[in-house]
This record gives structure tokens, C-alpha cells and sequence, in this order.
């Protein structure tokens, strides 16, 4: 039996439920929620999210999610370009932003190596790192990756790959606890991980 009295309505709660972390408990409050919304309103949400999905753009410079071709991080003057801070995604460039702890740029890979996921180096965004050092004047590699098996053999092959270069590679001080994502770290504990942090050893744990 149907629990609910509107088709467009089970279909609104389900397109909210497909959404990570939204139960359909929770996709019917939005859903109700929008309805007692007025239309300029529900019309905006709806165009934000119809802007986003066609207008979003990736920095040239660090695959960093942006509003046009080169990030405002990359692109403003006071960053200090010689220090770059690798991180599996953008929710770790925001988490460490705002720890206001860090001057340098980003790196985003786009994941983390993971054979069981069919995830190899080829599907990340290392070789664009690697022309980065490359090309420009990089002093320092900060490897701000997740504490997990996949996170550990990720640092390892990046740092294989940049032992021919005369740089710094370090890594974020160990206050994180092991398997912890850095989206749900703390801010101070994750900003004194990125002021304390360690020469990478290239011991694969």
C-alpha cells in the first residue's frame, strides 16, 4: 500500500533520501519544509542547485572545487606558493581553512589509492602534482592525507615519486587518531597537526 497521497510528492522524499545522511524521515521534513516555502524562495533553492551542477568549475592549478578557472586560494597573493598541502578531497581543504593555521596552497587528488576499490595512481590526480613540483619553485609537500591503509600507501607512492626532487616532504603531526577523517577532526587539534607537523619518513605502516 502506498503511505503516501502524492505521487509528486514520494517522488520529492525520495530524491532527498538518495543523499548521504538523509533517512526518509528526515528527506520528508525538507520536503515539507520547502512546501510552506514561497516560490521566489523555492525558486532560488532550485536554481542554486541547477547553477552548481552547470556552472561549478576545477582550479587549473589544484582540482579544487571553484568559481572559475583558477581558485581564489591560488590565486591570491599573500598564499605562499613555495608550501602545498595534499588532501583527498575538497572537504579537507575546508576543514583545514578553517583552522586559519595554514598559508600555503592545495593539492586535491580526488581520492585515495585503493586496489579493492579500483582505485590505482592513474585515477588520482598525482601526475599533475608531480608536474607542480616540477615546474614551479616548491619547497615544501605537506602529505594531509587520511590515517587508514588506503591514506598510508597514498603518502608512499607520492612519496616515492618525489624522492628525485630536492623538497621537504612532511606530514601532518599524528594528534589525529588513526582511520579519523579530517572533516570531523577538531579544529584546533587538526590546525596543531598542520603547525606540528613531521618529516615524512616514508616508512609504509
Amino acid at each position: 500500500m502506498n503511505t503516501f497521497s502524492s505521487k509528486l510528492l514520494e517522488d520529492a522524499v525520495n530524491q532527498f533520501a538518495k543523499l548521504p545522511g538523509v533517512g526518509k524521515k528526515t528527506a520528508i521534513r525538507y520536503v515539507l519544509h520547502i512546501l510552506k516555502e514561497d516560490n521566489v524562495q523555492v525558486m532560488d533553492f532550485g536554481n542554486t542547485i541547477m547553477r552548481l551542477r552547470e556552472e561549478i568549475k576545477f582550479c587549473k592549478n589544484c582540482h579544487n572545487i571553484s568559481d572559475n578557472e583558477i581558485c581564489e586560494i591560488c590565486s591570491t597573493n599573500s598564499r605562499d606558493k613555495s608550501l602545498v598541502c595534499v588532501v583527498e578531497d575538497i572537504r579537507d581543504v575546508i576543514a583545514i581553512e578553517n583552522t586559519n593555521q595554514y598559508n600555503g596552497i592545495y593539492h586535491v587528488l580526488g581520492g585515495v589509492i585503493s586496489p579493492m576499490d579500483g582505485v590505482g595512481p592513474s585515477d588520482l590526480n598525482i601526475s599533475t602534482l608531480i608536474d607542480k613540483v616540477r615546474n614551479r619553485e616548491i619547497k615544501e609537500i605537506v602529505l594531509a592525507l587520511k590515517t587508514t591503509i588506503e591514506g598510508d600507501t597514498t603518502c608512499f607512492y607520492i612519496f616515492k615519486k618525489l624522492k628525485e626532487y630536492e623538497l621537504n616532504v612532511s606530514t601532518i603531526a599524528r594528534g589525529i587518531a588513526i582511520g579519523d577523517e579530517l572533516e570531523y577532526t577538531d579544529e584546533i587539534t587538526l590546525g596543531k597537526s598542520i603547525i606540528n607537523r613531521v618529516p615524512y619518513s616514508g616508512v609504509h605502516a
